[in-house]
């Protein structure tokens, strides 16, 4: 797996802003890729994911990072379009501090070491940033160094025993498929997925 402890989370919290930002209002009930989750509520769920894993870099542990993602159908609020940029750099800046990748802490309820907690944040910013682009129509390029680091932690999960409560069932990709293409199949999803083809 790629080592994630220098990883600037910074450049992938960045292309997930962009998106945010490009979202037009009459996108928000839109589908997405996952299927339970309109694009209000995919961005509600990149907002609650945004604060758990700033406070776990923080090690800041409490009622954010103790709530399990699968709770409550996530939403956003009125000021969403302010709130969502500013968490996800204050989520950056938390794993810029060497502290955040060592010893244990917490997200969605489970305790976890530090420098795992980071490798499954990169991977919730690279493929929720995938399905935000395909739901809303936008282009998607994600950080290099953050897809090489999501790929790497969704093959090492492949033959995972607890596989299945977080991912569906991996999607075969031919392996001279581009690096996202390999990582969407990898999480369970359609590469080919569009909002008219689902």
């Amino acid at each position: 797996m790629t080592d994630t402890s220098t990883l600037d989370l910074g450049p992938q919290t960045r292309v997930i802003a962009r998106l945010a930002d490009g979202v037009a209002d009459g996108r928000l009930s839109g589908p997405t890729p996952c299927p339970e989750l309109a694009v209000r509520n995919l961005l509600g769920h990149l907002l609650g994911l945004a604060v758990a894993f700033r406070d776990a870099g923080r090690k800041d542990l409490g009622v954010t990072t103790d709530t399990s993602p699968d709770s409550a159908v996530p939403d956003i609020g009125p000021g969403w379009r302010e709130e969502l940029p500013k968490v996800l750099d204050e989520l950056a800046e938390a794993w810029r501090d060497p502290g955040a990748w060592s010893g244990m802490t917490r997200a969605g309820g489970v305790d976890l070491p530090g420098e795992v907690a980071a490798a499954v944040a990169v991977d919730e910013l690279v493929i929720h940033g995938w399905d935000l682009a395909r739901a809303t129509g936008q282009e998607y390029t994600p950080d290099p160094a953050a897809l090489q680091a999501s790929h790497d932690f969704l093959l090492a999960a492949v033959d995972d025993p607890s596989r299945g409560q977080i991912f569906g069932p991996v999607v075969p990709v031919p392996a001279d498929a581009p690096l996202l293409d390999r990582a969407i199949g990898l999480s369970g999803r359609d590469p080919g997925w569009t909002p008219q083809r689902r």
